[in-house]
């Protein structure tokens, strides 16, 4: 452990900026890599995530990250150096060699980071999208035409995805890129198909800050990394980018994290999940995102890819919102694209109908702006519920 003025270092705070600032917390990510004290990433101007009073970082912990916050307050996961070194080979061996990094998205959620510490890991200097006015196609082009190397990558959230693809000059340049990571969220499959008849090699990832990140591409699990699923549909992950545990919480810790027979650590997730025909993994949904209307359960995904396939709609979130007669009904919240219009209830449901159970189809329907999103990019169900509870 690092020593201080005041005695022990227990755990460094560290500011990261967005776009081209983020290189000033370069340094200090190398130094918590090779052994040094541990860093607390957190987005600069703000504060950093409040420790608990007398918490000491497991042995051999590099990075303690802030959860995004789904539920309750965020947690922090204590990330060991060997597990972040192991997501990175494992990334860079899944997509053809280490590489240059464009990052395109705030750094001090573990997405973002990532890119630095692949960065890190390669020995290679990361680009920057320019983030002071917010994402933007026009700041990716600019960034990406700039941005020069043997293999080039990005990530970025389906959000910013459908904003580049809008744009014909973001398209050509992500066409050109090794390869786009696409997660944070679910990636729509209208979406994924649209990128790659574009030419732009999209790699879904699924993965938490609790596997330091993306552990599961395009439905495969990285080297080193595993997946099962128990017998209510519930997704377990397992493997060498595991997280130690939660700082200061042993008792979360106890509760996420279990280690089977065999001796294999395995984090419990609240998504539900199946392998498909291909024998890829599918994540179906959050377990406390399904709506259970008139007694049956209805998962927002399968809803939402069946919204996304109308040619009006550009974005979508399906949520429950409380009713006397069918304890939730199910609610959309659409975002339509340029000159569409909003569609009635009954138009829709009737759209609808045969590419869901009709327990599935929507009884209400909002239109929004935009979708309001938390952390990296993941739709904020809440805040949409909320809307719909309004507009009543």
């Amino acid at each position: 452990m690092a020593r201080g003025q005041d005695g022990p270092v227990r755990l460094r705070p560290l500011p990261v900026a967005p776009g081209p600032g983020a290189v000033e917390a370069m340094p200090a990510l190398r130094e918590a890599l090779a052994g040094g004290t541990p860093v607390l990433p957190y987005a600069a101007g703000g504060h950093p995530p409040r420790v608990p009073a007398g918490a000491v970082p497991a042995s051999g912990t590099a990075l303690v990250l802030a959860t995004s916050g789904s539920t309750g307050s965020p947690k922090l996961v204590m990330l060991a150096g060997h597990a972040l070194a192991a997501s990175a080979a494992a990334t860079h061996e899944r997509l053809g060699g280490p590489g240059r990094w464009l990052l395109a998205m705030p750094p001090h959620h573990v997405a973002g980071l990532q890119v630095l510490l692949r960065c890190v890991a390669a020995g290679t200097q990361p680009a920057f999208v320019d983030l002071s006015g917010g994402f933007t196609a026009a700041a990716f082009t600019t960034a990406a035409g700039a941005f020069h190397g043997e293999r080039r990558y990005t990530a970025v959230v389906p959000t910013q995805l459908r904003r580049l693809l809008d744009d014909p000059a973001a398209t050509a340049v992500l066409g050109r890129l090794d390869a786009v990571l696409v997660g944070g969220a679910a990636t729509p499959a209208e979406l994924l198909a649209r990128a790659r008849s574009a030419g732009v090699r999209a790699v879904t990832t699924y993965g938490m800050t609790e596997t330091a990140g993306g552990c599961v591409y395009d439905g495969v699990p990285l080297s080193g990394s595993r997946v099962r699923a128990d017998d209510y549909g519930r997704l377990w992950l397992g493997g060498e980018t595991l997280a130690t545990g939660y700082l200061g919480r042993p008792d979360l810790t106890a509760r996420a994290f279990r280690t089977d027979g065999g001796g294999r650590r395995w984090f419990r997730t609240d998504d539900t999940g199946h392998v498909d025909e291909a024998g890829h993994w599918r994540v179906d949904g959050r377990l406390d995102d399904v709506v259970v209307t008139g007694g049956l359960k209805v998962a927002p995904g399968p809803v939402e890819e069946a919204l996304l396939a109308l040619p009006e709609v550009a974005e979508a979130v399906v949520v429950g919102v409380p009713d006397d007669e069918w304890g939730q009904v199910v609610s959309a919240a659409l975002v339509l694209r340029e000159g569409a219009t909003a569609p009635t209830v009954d138009a829709l449901r009737s759209r609808l109908r045969g590419a869901v159970p009709d327990h599935a189809l929507p009884r209400r329907v909002v239109t929004l702006a935009s979708v309001p999103v938390r952390g990296p990019g993941k739709p904020d169900r809440a805040a949409v519920a909320a809307v719909v509870l309004r507009q009543e």
